[in-house]
């Protein structure tokens, strides 16, 4: 028999409580994300990781350095593969990526000492937590993290400490830069494996997640990003320089530009544009500057590059260079996939930013065809 079309209104209520009491005992806001973080050989507990902010209101990439306390604006910029010559008061994207130091203790992995939030009046741990810092964590990770028993008790202008989780560890044996990245609603494993270049499989493994099912929005997940190979020597001050694809990264004291190949997997390295060659050394591998590139005469798959070797500070400031050889003819077939800085973005227009760019390519093609006719 098909059931009545309006069932009495207490069934109707009981039934939404008795949801929304489920919703809530699974949410992940209800407890704390714990990223897996055993990194102990030396220098291995530390390192660089990554972020998404997905800001609650517009803001200014300004107000959101400021938010994280970041000790550099290029930092943000290099971190979303913004434009060097970006101003701090350009919109803020959403969302966006923010490199954080990760410290691994006791088994788990949390940003080190920073950000911190300053309480103003009104704020609740909750707000903050939700608001704020958009779902990175949950005001359980604030109280346990600050040591505040009682979470409606909380003084105007205390500061706290925001553990945003984070991890250093290897994945399948491969150095990899750790995102933190906040479900958006819709999303799927499938759907973000595709979108940061990794597998289902690893997702899983790497969250401690039953199944693919199990994903829940507003879950806070650790994404392992491949990062880029290097020539860096393991003698440099930045040997362990790891640089994702969809991102570059400044060092050498900010006289290097290194971004991660979408092509090679290879760090491709080059001299930061407007800073002073006074205060940045030369570097240069016999003839060929940093960056320069020729293909060897007895193969036209052959290349070599005078590639970024790390730099050294032990005497003088120095910048290390050395010749690497590459295979040029292989290049499209080692193509990753793109790992979007604002993957959700891209998710909700990827078929309508596919078939923009198939036209625009093709106009440029016919473009190029009408040129060579006229030569």
């Amino acid at each position: 028999m098909a059931p009545p079309p309006h069932p009495p209104r207490p069934v109707v209520y009981t039934s939404v409580f008795l949801v929304l009491a489920c919703v809530a005992a699974v949410s992940p806001a209800a407890t704390a994300a714990r990223f897996v973080c055993n990194a102990t050989a030396p220098r291995a507990s530390t390192c660089q990781a990554l972020v998404s902010y997905a800001p609650p209101n517009a803001t200014t990439l300004a107000a959101v350095r400021a938010l994280f306390q970041l000790r550099s604006h290029r930092a943000l910029l290099a971190s979303n593969g913004l434009p060097i010559t970006t101003p701090p008061s350009s919109p803020a994207p959403s969302p966006l990526r923010v490199r954080l130091p990760c410290l691994c203790s006791g088994g788990a992995g949390a940003t080190f000492q920073r950000p911190t939030y300053r309480i103003r009046a009104g704020d609740t741990l909750d707000a903050i937590a939700r608001g704020v810092f958009a779902g990175l964590v949950t005001f359980q990770d604030i109280a346990a993290a600050n040591n505040v028993s009682d979470p409606n008790k909380i003084a105007v202008g205390q500061e706290l400490w925001i553990p945003v989780p984070c991890s250093c560890d290897p994945v399948a044996g491969q150095p990899v830069v750790h995102f933190t990245y906040v479900v958006p609603p819709g999303s799927s494993v499938a759907g973000i494996a595709q979108d940061f270049a990794t597998t289902e499989e690893t997702l899983l493994a790497v969250n401690r997640m039953p199944d693919a099912k199990s994903l829940l929005a507003g879950q806070v997940l650790d994404v392992p990003l491949r990062a880029c190979s290097s020539a860096i020597s393991n003698t440099a001050i930045d040997r362990n320089l790891l640089v994702p694809n969809g991102s570059y990264i400044l060092t050498a004291n900010n006289c290097i530009m290194c971004g991660c190949s979408s092509y090679t997997w290879q760090l491709d390295c080059q001299p930061t544009q407007g800073i002073s060659s006074s205060f940045c050394p030369a570097a240069k591998c016999g003839d060929m500057f940093l960056g320069n590139i020729t293909t060897s005469p007895a193969s036209s798959c052959e290349a070599t590059t005078c590639s970024y070797a790390g730099y050294t500070n032990s005497t003088s400031f120095s910048i290390l260079a050395n010749l690497t050889t590459s295979s040029t003819c292989n290049a499209a077939a080692m193509s990753p996939n793109t790992q979007p800085a604002h993957s959700s973005a891209f998710r909700l227009a990827s078929t309508r930013l596919r078939w923009t760019e198939l036209v625009v390519y093709l106009h440029v093609i016919l473009l190029c065809v009408g040129l060579l006719n006229h030569v």
